[in-house]
C-alpha cells in the first residue's frame, strides 16, 4: 500500500468535484472485499463508511482509464490527498448528501495502485465513503500487504494533526485545505519505520483547559471526537509504542486568559496515562513534551508534565519520555514537522526496547 504524502509527491493546486457519471462504468462498492481500510472508521453504515480522524487510510488496486470516487454524506470540511500511482492530487468533498470526485489525469489500461488518505483533522469534518467507478469490466485488487512490524498511536492536539503546516506567515482556521497531516511529524515519523498508525487528536484541546470543551481524557478511546460518541473498539487494533503530546493548549489558553496554568494538569495527565495503559497492556507508551512555545518555554507546564513523569514512570517500566528541541512560535509549518520528526525518529531507534518492531 502506498501511504499518499509520506513521500511528498507533487500535489496539485486543484480540487474537482463533479457529479457526472458515465453509465457505462461499473460500481465497486465498498462492501467489494478489495478495499483496505486503516485508521479509526465508523463501518456502522457498510455502504458509506464514516472516514473520520486524520491519517485515515483506503486503498485499491484496479486497471482501466476511468477512476471515479463516491462520497456519501458530508458534514463540514473534509480534505484528502489521493494519490494513483504516485501522482498525487487534494480532494475537496464539499458538505452535503453525496458527491463525485473525477480523477483528472490520463490513465493507461494497466494495473493501478489507488491510496485515500484523510488530510484535515476529524474536528473539521467527517464523510462517507461509497466507493469508486471504474471501467466496464476492468478488475480490481487487493492492495499489497506491506507487512508492518510496528504499530504506532498518536495522541495530541494541534501540533499533531498538522494544523496549519502549509500556512504562510499567519495560522489560519477557516479553510482546512492547508491543514495536512500527510506531511505532520506522526506521519512522517510512522513513515521512517514504514509503521502502520493512527492518530487520535484534536486542535484546541488539552488536558484540563484548552481552546475547546472537550477534554483529551473524554475522547481518546472514542470513535468520534466529541464526549457523546460510541467507543472504538480498542481490543481490535492495539499500538506497538503509543506516544501522548498534551500541554500546549493547558498552557496558551491559561495564559491568554490571564489565569494560572490548570490545577488539574497532573491529576488529569496521570488519568489519561493510567486509561491508555489498561486498555493496552503491552504498548510501549512515550509521553513527548514541546513543539510550540508552552511545550519548551513554560516553566508551570514542565513542572507540571514532570511532576506527572514522576508518578508514572516510578510504577510502569514500559513508559519513556522525550523532549523535543526543536520548536516554532506558529503552528509547526511542514519544515518545522520534518525537523521534529527526525528528532523523534533518531530517539526512538536508540531505544533498546524498540529493538523488535526495527
Amino acid at each position: 500500500m502506498i501511504l499518499a504524502g509520506y513521500a511528498s509527491p507533487p500535489i496539485s493546486e486543484r480540487t474537482h468535484s463533479s457529479p457526472v457519471t458515465l453509465s457505462s462504468n461499473q460500481f465497486i462498492p465498498v462492501a467489494a472485499a478489495n478495499f483496505r481500510f486503516d485508521g479509526r472508521f465508523d463501518f456502522s453504515n457498510p455502504a458509506s463508511p464514516m472516514v473520520i480522524w486524520q491519517g485515515s487510510r483506503i486503498s485499491l488496486d484496479f486497471e482501466g482509464a476511468i477512476l471515479i470516487l463516491r462520497f456519501g454524506a458530508a458534514v463540514d470540511q473534509n480534505f484528502f490527498n489521493l494519490t494513483v500511482d504516485g501522482r498525487t492530487e487534494i480532494v475537496a468533498v464539499p458538505a452535503g448528501t453525496s458527491s463525485n470526485y473525477h480523477w483528472p489525469h490520463v490513465l493507461g489500461g494497466s494495473r493501478h495502485q489507488l491510496t485515500l488518505i484523510k488530510r484535515s483533522e476529524a474536528a473539521a469534518g467527517q464523510v462517507g465513503f461509497k466507493g469508486i467507478e471504474i471501467a466496464a469490466g476492468a478488475k480490481t485488487w487487493a492492495p499489497f500487504d506491506p507487512h508492518h512490524n510496528l504499530r504506532l498511536e498518536f495522541f495530541g492536539d494541534s501540533v499533531m494533526v498538522g494544523a496549519c503546516n502549509e500556512d504562510g506567515a499567519i495560522d489560519q482556521w477557516e479553510d482546512r485545505r492547508t491543514h495536512n497531516y500527510a506531511l505532520s511529524y506522526p506521519a512522517l515519523t510512522a513513515a521512517a519505520f514504514n509503521a502502520d498508525h493512527r492518530c487520535i487528536a484534536i486542535s484546541g484541546m488539552g488536558i484540563a483547559a484548552g481552546y475547546v470543551e472537550v477534554k483529551a481524557g473524554q475522547v481518546w478511546d472514542k470513535l468520534y471526537p466529541r464526549v457523546d460518541s460510541p467507543s472504538a473498539d480498542l481490543k481490535a487494533w492495539q499500538p506497538g509504542v503509543a506516544v501522548v503530546n498534551f500541554g500546549e493548549n493547558d498552557d496558551s489558553f491559561t495564559r491568554n486568559e490571564n489565569l494560572p496554568f490548570p490545577a488539574g494538569y497532573t491529576v488529569g495527565y496521570v488519568a489519561l496515562i493510567k486509561a491508555i495503559r489498561a486498555a493496552y497492556p503491552d504498548t510501549h507508551l512515550v509521553l513527548l513534551r514541546g513543539g510550540m512555545f508552552g511545550g519548551a518555554k513554560s516553566p508551570a507546564l514542565r513542572d507540571a508534565w514532570e511532576a506527572a513523569l514522576r508518578e508514572l514512570e516510578a510504577g510502569d517500566p514500559a513508559i519513556s519520555h522525550f523532549v523535543f528541541t526543536h520548536w516554532s512560535e506558529l503552528h509547526p509549518r511542514v519544515s518545522d514537522d520534518r525537523k521534529m520528526a527526525d528528532e523523534l525518529t533518531s530517539w526512538l531507534k536508540q531505544q533498546p526496547w524498540m529493538a523488535r518492531f526495527l
